[in-house]
């Protein structure tokens, strides 16, 4: 009987950890914010604002995001045919600096510091564009000297007080595509991100006037208008993604669109929605065929209905979008903004858990959903219903790495090297060197550090064992102080590299002895020289496994560290120097 028990007691013991893995937050997801510039909705808040106002105002809204688990900013660098950045083929946007061509004031380009913020708190940086919106001014004299219209007028249609690209013209295409690529090419994005505007939603007594483009259907042999118009839209898409894997491997390309793609009523294949004007037929922007055909990474319906909206209820939406990915990634778009409006028309988002309970949603789609993003920074800032802060507290209590893109790069980075630790009490301060590029070419672009105590299960799979996730500084080696680690505990510790991409190397690890006031732990293997196989990773899989290892036992440690531990004298030696520490 006695020996039954002990037998079960070992089993519940073991299943615990594998049990725990189930409830435990996504390591992976996706979790950003759009900030549009666009009429000054989000940044800057007032146009001609000066340099220092406008970084003040950009760095607040990342901290803003940072603090609420944020991994992602998607920051709108042309709102309409204007540029947020220094730009020889099109003019300095209005929204910047109060009229559109003027330079900012001691400011030669904000980009590359707005990328750089981003960076730092690691967050990607996706550049969104609006491709086709020309101007919401309706006096052309107030257009700045490098706005396209001053040469090629013959390049635009206006549609009521707006004024558009023609999308039908291979010229537009190209001139399109040049802007793009001219970002890709000099600044360090991480991502094109396109909204839903592709032709204009429509509105009651306007058309959109390109009969006479139709009939000349240059290029093309299409015998209707729509057929016609969501080929032009698919032209732009397929060229600019050959342009995109050209000229920098690992910047993705993603949409944003309206969130039904088409109402099953009109076709089998759409959702089972009342939406008054779906992408496919409404505003000709095919992305269900985009992602068939592996023309971008990811996509990020806006999905800014409730669960309760009956016409396009969130969940069914939310379903179908599973269904259509084709193996790409599915974001998706939250309506943040909803709760600072009376939302008379969808009354559930005055309640504080529906924006959780999306998130939940979400989530249950295991595999399927890969992260959220929400429309907008200001609202997200603002905690409306203290959402941001259920968000900040529970949701995204712990880190989250963005998922990798296997189809881009599924090689990971080299292990580190010479990973040391040095502790004084309760103060520990890690030290390592970058390992050598990978068999791709790729180095370190941040590392994950994992902290395991006594009676913890060491696995790759626990977000909440995420204390710090380092930037890496090319050519040099980093440090991290971990303070938070109780006195006269053993502990392990994990160190890994990922790349642009997000993959993630194998481990390097070294446990502390706890027991003495001082010591220097080294690694038993530093980052191997030899290139790892390369292995195609499953979308969304992880391929990183820690060594098998029960749960730390502090009594055991002295005994069964295999690394090198040393106690340190009141006087520094050489090591004491090198590595630093208390006395």
């Amino acid at each position: 009987m006695l020996l039954l028990l002990l037998v079960s007691w070992l089993g519940a013991r073991a299943q615990g950890p594998a049990d725990s893995l189930a409830t435990l937050p996504p390591k992976r997801e996706l979790r950003g914010f759009w900030i549009a510039s666009v009429e000054n909705i989000d940044w800057p808040t007032t146009r001609g604002e000066s340099a220092v106002q406008y970084r003040a105002e950009y760095r607040r809204l990342l901290d803003a995001g940072q603090r609420a688990g944020l991994n992602a900013v998607f920051m709108q660098i042309r709102p309409a045919s204007d540029a947020l950045y220094k730009s020889d083929l099109e003019p300095w946007s209005k929204w910047l600096t109060g009229q559109q061509g003027r330079a900012p004031a001691g400011d030669p380009d904000p980009l590359p510091y707005l990328i750089s913020e981003a960076h730092k708190r690691g967050m990607e940086f996706h550049a969104w564009f609006n491709p086709y919106r020309a101007s919401l001014d309706t006096v052309t004299r107030r257009f700045g000297a490098l706005h396209p219209y001053r040469t090629h007028p013959e390049w635009f249609i206006w549609y009521g007080k707006t004024l558009l690209y023609n999308p039908g013209l291979p010229a537009v295409r190209a001139h399109i595509t040049r802007v793009i690529m001219d970002v890709v090419k000099r600044y360090d994005i991480d991502a094109v991100h396109f909204d839903d505007y592709f032709y204009p939603y429509q509105e009651p007594k306007l058309v959109f006037h390109d009969e006479a483009t139709f009939a000349q259907r240059p290029e093309q042999d299409i015998a209707r208008l729509d057929d016609w118009r969501r080929n032009n839209v698919n032209i732009l898409i397929r060229d600019l993604h050959d342009s995109i894997r050209t000229a920098k491997r690992w910047v993705k390309f993603g949409i944003s669109p309206f969130g039904v793609w088409m109402n099953k009523s009109a076709d089998p294949n759409g959702s089972d929605t009342r939406a008054g004007q779906p992408s496919y037929s409404a505003l000709y922007a095919d992305t269900r065929l985009w992602l068939q055909k592996g023309w971008i990474d990811y996509v990020v319906p806006q999905l800014y209905w409730s669960t309760n909206f009956r016409l396009v209820p969130y969940g069914t939406m939310l379903d179908w979008w599973t269904r259509n990915r084709y193996g790409r990634h599915l974001y998706i778009g939250h309506g943040t903004y909803r709760m600072l409006e009376s939302t008379r028309s969808d009354t559930t988002w005055r309640n504080p858990r529906e924006l959780p309970r999306q998130v939940r949603l979400n989530r249950s789609y295991d595999g399927d959903v890969s992260g959220s993003v929400f429309f907008s920074a200001k609202s997200l800032r603002e905690n409306p219903l203290h959402t941001t802060d259920s968000l900040r507290l529970d949701l995204f209590r712990a880190p989250a790495l963005v998922p990798t893109m296997p189809w881009l790069d599924a090689t990971p980075p080299r292990p580190v090297a010479g990973f040391a630790l040095t502790r004084a009490g309760r103060v520990a301060t890690m030290s390592w060197q970058p390992g050598p590029p990978a068999a791709d070419g790729d180095v370190a672009a941040y590392y994950v550090l994992y902290r395991f105590g006594p009676g913890e299960y060491p696995t790759p799979d626990d977000p909440r064992h995420i204390i710090a996730l380092p930037r890496a500084t090319a050519g040099r080696g980093a440090t991290f102080i971990d303070t938070t680690a109780k006195e006269g505990l053993s502990y392990a510790y994990y160190l890994t590299a990922v790349d642009r991409l997000h993959n993630e190397s194998r481990p390097v690890n070294l446990r502390t002895n706890g027991q003495l006031p001082t010591e220097i732990v080294m690694a038993s293997m530093p980052g191997l020289a030899t290139a790892p196989a390369v292995v195609p990773a499953a979308p969304e899989a992880s391929n990183l496994k820690f060594p098998k290892l029960g749960a730390l036992d502090p009594d055991a440690e002295a005994a069964g560290n295999k690394f090198k531990v040393k106690k340190k004298t009141k006087k520094r030696g050489f090591f004491g120097r090198l590595f630093g520490g208390g006395d």
